[in-house]
């Protein structure tokens, strides 16, 4: 039973593990507010519940301007859940810039695939 209740949670937090970011940019698209409207149902629903928002980027640029980026990408995020309620102790950002690519070839549906942010969820101890 515990592995089952774990296998669904896991199902269910895969829909709400990313959102996407377009070139250059840091704002959030609609349906980036859509994810993180769900994002923020389930830690108000899940008090225990820690995010980690992990900023990424295409290998355009350098590594300082995709550090900053990544960086600036996640705080968006944060920013965004903060707005619906969530306390920003139970929010951490990291930047990982360009260098945990999710796609390596040079074409533009791979550089979307990397210009992300990603979400890792922990329990409070």
């Amino acid at each position: 039973a515990e592995r089952d209740r774990a296998a669904a949670e896991a199902a269910r937090l895969k829909d709400i593990s990313k959102i996407y970011f377009e070139f250059d940019r840091a704002e959030l698209s609609g349906e980036a507010r859509e994810i993180l409207n769900k994002v923020a149902e389930l830690l108000k629903a899940s008090p225990k519940k820690m995010i980690t928002i992990e900023g990424n980027c295409d290998d355009r640029g350098t590594n300082e301007y995709n550090l900053a980026l990544g960086q600036t990408r996640a705080d968006s995020a944060a920013r965004y859940l903060q707005s619906l309620g969530i306390d920003r102790k139970r929010i951490k950002t990291i930047s990982y810039g360009e260098e945990r690519p999710v796609c390596t070839e040079a074409t533009e549906s791979c550089w979307l695939k990397n210009r992300n942010a990603t979400f890792v969820y922990s329990e409070k101890k």
